[in-house]
Formats: C-alpha cells, sequence, structure tokens
C-alpha cells in the first residue's frame, strides 16, 4: 500500500494554507494528524496533488479561556484534550470523550479539526461538539465565518466548506452547574468505529435539552430542540423519554430496519440514563 506521487507543503500561516487550498492546478488536501487521510492515501482512495501541512500553523494550535468559554484550535490534538493540557468549560467532558476515541497511539496525533472536517458520521466529535453548542471558526485566509457544529456536514464525509475554506477552530460555551451530560456509543470492541452513538445535553436553568444521534449512514442527526423526543410524563427525564417518537426519528432519517432502530433507541436511552444519573 503506497500513496500515489503528491507534492508537500508546511505552512506557516494560515493565509499560506488557504492560497495553497485555492490553487486550481493540483487537488490540495489538508494535513495535521493525518489518521484518516493517511490510510486513505495509502488505499489511494484519496489521491491529491499537494498535501498542505498544517500542524506548523500557530492559531491553528491555540488553546485558551474566553469570557463564555474557551477556544481550542483546529490542530489540538485528542489527547492534549484527554490529558487536560488545554482549558475545558464543560466540567470534564471532553477529556472522557477524547479518551475513548479509538486507541492512544491515534489520539496522540489525531486533532479535532481534522476529525471535523472528515465528517465520518461515526466520529465522536460530530456527534459531540454540536450537543455542546459548539459554533466554529471557519477561515479562508481572508475572512472569517462562524458555523454551528451541527451545521457542518451537509451527509457524510461532506462538510459545508468552500473551496479555501478550512477550519480553524472552535468555540464552546462554559456550562452551568445545573447542565446534565450523557455519552454512549455502541461499538463491536474498544476502539473501533461505533455503529451506534448518541449524545444528551440537558440544562434545566438555560432551557437547554439537545440531543445528537450519530454513526448514522449520513450525517449526525443533531436537534437543538430535542423536547419532541420527551413527550411522556415523568419527573426525570428519562422516564419522559418517548420511543415511539426516537422511532419516528430514526425512520425520517432513512433508518426502518428494526435491528438498526432497536440498536440506535437504546443507545439513546443509555446516553439519557447517564445524563440522569
Amino acid at each position: 500500500m503506497k500513496p500515489a506521487p503528491f507534492e508537500y507543503v508546511r505552512a506557516a500561516s494560515l493565509d499560506e494554507a488557504a492560497a495553497l487550498l485555492r490553487r486550481g492546478d493540483l487537488d490540495a488536501r489538508l494535513i495535521a494528524g493525518g489518521q484518516s487521510l493517511g490510510p486513505m492515501l495509502n488505499l489511494r482512495l484519496a489521491q491529491p496533488g499537494l498535501l498542505v501541512d498544517i500542524t506548523g500553523v500557530p492559531e491553528l494550535l491555540a488553546a485558551e479561556r474566553t469570557a463564555d468559554g474557551v477556544y481550542l484550535g483546529a490542530c489540538v490534538t485528542h489527547a492534549n484534550v484527554e490529558d487536560g493540557r488545554v482549558p475545558d468549560a464543560t466540567g470534564g467532558i471532553l477529556a472522557r470523550v477524547a479518551g475513548g476515541i479509538a486507541y492512544r497511539a491515534v489520539r496522540n496525533r489525531g486533532t479535532l479539526g481534522g476529525s471535523l472536517a472528515h465528517g465520518d458520521p461515526a466520529g465522536d466529535w460530530p456527534c459531540v461538539l454540536p450537543t455542546l453548542g459548539a459554533v466554529l471558526q471557519i477561515d479562508d485566509g481572508r475572512s472569517t465565518r462562524e458555523l454551528p457544529a451541527g451545521a457542518l456536514l451537509r451527509a457524510a464525509f461532506e462538510p459545508a466548506l468552500a473551496p479555501g475554506e478550512l477550519i480553524a477552530g472552535m468555540r464552546l460555551p462554559t456550562l452551568s452547574p445545573a447542565a446534565r451530560w450523557g455519552y454512549y456509543k455502541h461499538c463491536r470492541k474498544p476502539g473501533e468505529l461505533a455503529e451506534a452513538m448518541a449524545a444528551v445535553l440537558w440544562d434545566p436553568e438555560r432551557d437547554i435539552l439537545r440531543v445528537t444521534l450519530g454513526a448514522l449512514d449520513d450525517a449526525p442527526c443533531a436537534l437543538d430542540d430535542a423536547s419532541a423526543l420527551f413527550g411522556r410524563s415523568g419527573s426525570r427525564l428519562s422516564d419522559r423519554f418517548d420511543s415511539d417518537a426516537v422511532d419516528a426519528l430514526l425512520q425520517s432519517r432513512g433508518i426502518d430496519d428494526p435491528i438498526a432502530q432497536q440498536m440506535h433507541r437504546v443507545v439513546l436511552r443509555r446516553a439519557v440514563e447517564r445524563a440522569c444519573a
């Protein structure tokens, strides 16, 4: 397994990286940790003419507290999040999620921005970050725009990025003390891609109830208002969980196989139960 020939440039700035992406004579691709793109290159599923290494761009390595949360650059690694070497506004949620991604060797190199831009619906961050209310900073070297994390993927492996645009970083708001969080994913064995995953954020003080379903055939299903899934009576959120409403949601996303529905429904219920624990 050897990649097709390509040129390699290590960008020193966002402007340079964006300019290289806009080159019309080569099919340029960004590379940071390379944990997704590397195997695709070796299998020749991807054959770019130019690889732009962005791990030397200072802005993409930033990690800092802000007035209302934290800002994390796109090249922050999963391992740095797992080990607490970057600020956190989520009470440890990010570290717990990062620690469950693949294997440590992958986490040492893989990056937040790379996971998002790759767009694998079975990836952890495309499921978790929309639930946490993350807002992405998209940069083309000339201007910057913001995009809710849940709106990034048009479909599986199809990020809503224009030519020359890249994910520069993300803002995550501080969760209130009343916020409850649940995350659950089903894998055949540790380290494998999930077959079903779900994230839940419930903050009654701020009237927030978000749910994201991942590992679908399409982009993750991010619900900024998931109250329709909790229409039954009960004092606890888990008591109000409505299986029929969940099944209807799954069917609307093209999941009509009974076994697949059962798997996604159970995974979501377990995420809800963790949020209530």
